[in-house]
């Protein structure tokens, strides 16, 4: 008797009783995929660049074949318009994921003769390493391939210079309520306004989320309400990668709303980084170096404060030290702003920079021998200076006027 494992043996006996039964399997076309635009006018969102006089309305209009990238959030309609623009400019359109395509897959492409127009989409350029980025760069650069990459991350860091320089980039932003309310309403699907208003709230401005918590109710109640939908979404993740842009977003936030003493914004940007699964030691440590570059001499003991929450959140862990780094942001939020010691240590390290190793003045030299002490090391120091003139006398020379602390 042959062996299965549990799940084998489960998944046998299933497929034996649909098959005896007559069942087939029928292939569910995601909602996305089947109100997804063909032209331009269906198109929602990116007014910048798809509206009047929009660039890439321009590049269609007057069939305008030229390579360039896509950069913005998920589910804002990127391989939407690579489509719709090469079918419009009648171009042969290749897609590649850059997560399993690969130098052999970008040079089959090159060297295949059969098509003119060759426009290359693909997905998530910037996890093409720069080995890979410049292999495909000479195929863009003789005009062989079009080029349209796709990323959610930040091009100037994530693509080659040189594949940068020969193509546009162009920025869509995510869609805004009404671009969701009306992508939704094109499904035809029966929402109430209180249903609506629900999904267009947890898109997080993604059309494909919103159509897929839409599709997801509809599936397993056949119906779409409140209720269902509430059932459906049992995950309500936000959109929130610790190396990507979102998340240096929201720690900036996090940070700016502190520093302009908004203590309801910075709980909201703090809960945003909590329930996204941020460390709380990483939100800890930039807390540490906050009070003192923005509060320093103002309220020293901000630090104190601040290096017991990093401490709170070590030996308590979540989710209790939320309290911890609540009481904690709220306090540096409120706590009066002085950002001098910062500064002037910043100051300090561009003259010693600039400078190199000055001589130190005699004065502040130590003298432990007598050949020293005949030498002038350590002689007429004044450990309490009273004069601006015994002041300067602790600089070096080329620094007797310079003032750090202002």
């Amino acid at each position: 008797m042959t062996n299965y494992t549990f799940l084998q043996y489960i998944f046998l006996l299933l497929s034996r009783s649909v098959f005896k039964k007559g069942y087939t399997y029928k292939y569910m076309e995601p909602l996305a995929n089947k109100i997804r635009p063909k032209k331009l006018d269906e198109f929602a969102g990116q007014a910048h660049l798809v509206g009047e006089k929009g660039p890439l309305r321009e590049a269609i209009e007057k069939k305008h074949l030229f390579s360039f990238i896509l950069w913005g959030p998920p589910g804002v309609g990127k391989t939407t318009l690579a489509r719709i623009y090469s079918q419009a400019l009648d171009a042969e359109l290749f897609e590649l994921s850059a997560v399993s395509a690969g130098k052999a897959d970008i040079r089959k492409l090159a060297e295949d003769q059969h098509f003119n127009n060759k426009v290359l989409f693909l997905d998530e350029i910037h996890r093409f390493n720069k080995a890979q980025q410049d292999f495909l760069l000479p195929h863009v650069e003789s005009g062989n391939l079009t080029l349209i990459g796709a990323t959610t991350e930040n091009p100037s860091f994530e693509v080659i210079p040189a594949l940068l320089s020969r193509c546009r980039v162009y920025s869509l932003k995510e869609l805004t309520n009404d671009d969701i309310a009306e992508i939704l309403k094109r499904t035809k699907i029966k929402l109430s306004k209180k249903a609506l208003e629900w999904v267009v709230n947890r898109s997080n401005g993604d059309a494909r989320q919103a159509l897929a918590i839409l599709d997801n109710a509809l599936g397993l109640y056949g119906k779409v309400t409140v209720d269902t939908l509430n059932s459906s979404l049992q995950d309500k993740t936000l959109r929130y990668d610790k190396h990507a842009e979102e998340h240096h977003n929201t720690i900036s936030a996090f940070i700016k709303s502190m520093r302009a003493g908004q203590a309801d914004a910075t709980l909201y940007y703090l809960a945003r980084m909590i329930t996204a699964g941020e460390d709380p030691k990483f939100i800890a440590r930039r807390m540490v170096i906050f009070a003192s570059e923005d509060i320093g001499l103002a309220q020293p003991t901000a630090l104190v404060v601040a290096n017991e929450v990093f401490r709170a959140c070590e030996t308590i862990g979540l989710p209790e030290c939320r309290i911890n780094l609540a009481h904690g942001a709220v306090y540096l939020a409120q706590a009066k702003k002085d950002r001098r010691a910062y500064d002037g240590i910043n100051s300090a390290l561009k003259d010693v920079e600039n400078f190199g190793n000055l001589q130190i003045p005699l004065v502040l030299r130590n003298a432990p021998t007598k050949l020293m002490q005949n030498e002038g090391y350590g002689e007429g120091y004044d450990m309490y200076p009273k004069t601006e003139d015994e002041n300067k006398a602790f600089m070096p020379d080329a620094l007797r006027h310079r003032k750090y602390l202002e």
